[in-house]
């Protein structure tokens, strides 16, 4: 969760909600403020633009020097306005203009996160990236595309990881966040590291783990708080309960691994036994026929030990798991809140369930939200 007060927590039900949007023509040198008319924010992980919106401005500046679709970018904050503290203001993206609609009382804007920057600076010829530190890799690949930012690497993300020699074809952002050379053999440095790759709420690149259900609880969301009753939902559709990964650089070199991870939780719906690799037929001795192993493989060129390898076995689990029990549902708005933040929901009078956000997105200035969640499937 973004940093928030907790007399801001608190005031959620009560709090004025004011916006304040600024636009910045020199790559965030220099930023004015400019009149905010209504619109919405979406931050959502499932996304490759990990915050997008949709904003309506009033009597804007317009062309080479205004607001324009080239050089401009936006930043946005919602604020939180508690009596006798002042506003908060919590940042709710910073963005480039994918598209400008002329409007009568100034502009309509639809928004896209820096990963659109890093995106849109693909290499013009093939290069080879390393050999060096993962660290080192990704720094050289995003500041070609934002010279002024700099990479935040959360703790658990092994940034010193060395990694060997790799060819990025043409797709900068696919190099660092996880994607395929042309002969398909994955290269993606976040994901090598069993890690996820975004830009933040502040428009910061983010090396992060890949967030999972036992991560620390950021908000309790009692039913008061909730403005409508949950909806759940289900779906085994990209659930995969047993991972195989490997280092495997396409050359006829030797193959790194293989490792593995799977559930091992006997209570979970998706348990897939107790060594699926070793012993696959044990949940038949154990008398648990209803026991379905649903297999992933995922092979880099990245991965150059086995402690690498497990690494991202961990992290590709705590990924596929729990997808097909979803709750999507309407709380007080708390624009603290983040994509992977974990939290504990009443869904039932007295009967508390923790959540995983996917997307939480909400209206600016607006009380409500509604959050998309996951959680892991548990036997009755």
């Amino acid at each position: 969760m973004l940093p928030i007060s907790a007399p801001a927590l608190a005031a959620l039900s009560y709090a004025q909600r004011p916006v304040r949007v600024l636009w910045s023509n020199d790559g965030g040198q220099k930023w004015a403020p400019v009149q905010f008319g209504s619109g919405g924010v979406t931050p959502d992980r499932t996304a490759e633009v990990r915050y997008s919106a949709s904003v309506e401005l009033l009597d804007v500046p317009r062309g080479r020097d205004g607001i324009n679709s080239v050089a401009t970018e936006i930043r946005i904050f919602q604020g939180l306005g508690v009596p006798r503290l002042g506003v908060e203001w919590i940042p709710a993206g910073r963005y480039v203009i994918d598209r400008l609609k002329k409007t009568r009382l100034g502009v309509s804007l639809d928004l896209l996160g820096r990963e659109e920057v890093v995106r849109g600076a693909a290499l013009p010829t093939a290069r080879t990236v390393g050999p060096d530190t993962a660290e080192a890799c990704a720094r050289t690949l995003m500041s070609e595309a934002l010279p002024a930012a700099s990479v935040s690497w959360r703790s658990g993300v092994k940034a010193a990881t060395r990694l060997p020699a790799f060819v990025d074809d043409e797709d900068r952002w696919s190099a660092l966040s996880g994607g395929s050379d042309t002969a398909g053999t994955s290269t993606g440095i976040a994901t090598s590291l069993g890690a996820e790759l975004y830009m933040d709420a502040n428009g910061v690149p983010t090396f992060a783990p890949v967030p999972t259900l036992d991560d620390p609880v950021v908000w309790r969301i009692p039913r008061n708080l909730a403005t409508a009753e949950p909806s759940d939902e289900e779906t085994s559709e990209k659930l995969v309960n047993l991972w195989v990964v490997t280092g495997d650089s396409g050359s006829g070199g030797a193959v790194i691994g293989p490792a593995y991870s799977w559930d091992d939780d006997p209570n979970s719906l998706t348990y897939a036994g107790p060594d699926p690799v070793e012993d696959p037929l044990a949940p038949q001795r154990m008398g648990l026929p209803q026991v379905r192993v649903r297999t992933g493989k995922y092979s880099s060129a990245l991965i150059t030990s086995k402690a690498q390898a497990a690494d991202v076995s961990r992290a590709q689990l705590a990924d596929s798991l729990g997808v097909q029990a979803s709750l999507a549902f309407s709380a007080v708005c708390n624009p603290a809140m983040e994509p992977g933040d974990v939290v504990l929901v009443e869904v039932a009078d007295g009967v508390w369930e923790r959540h995983l956000i996917d997307s939480c997105p909400y209206t600016l200035g607006g009380v409500s939200m509604t959050c998309q969640t996951r959680t892991s499937t548990r036997r009755p």
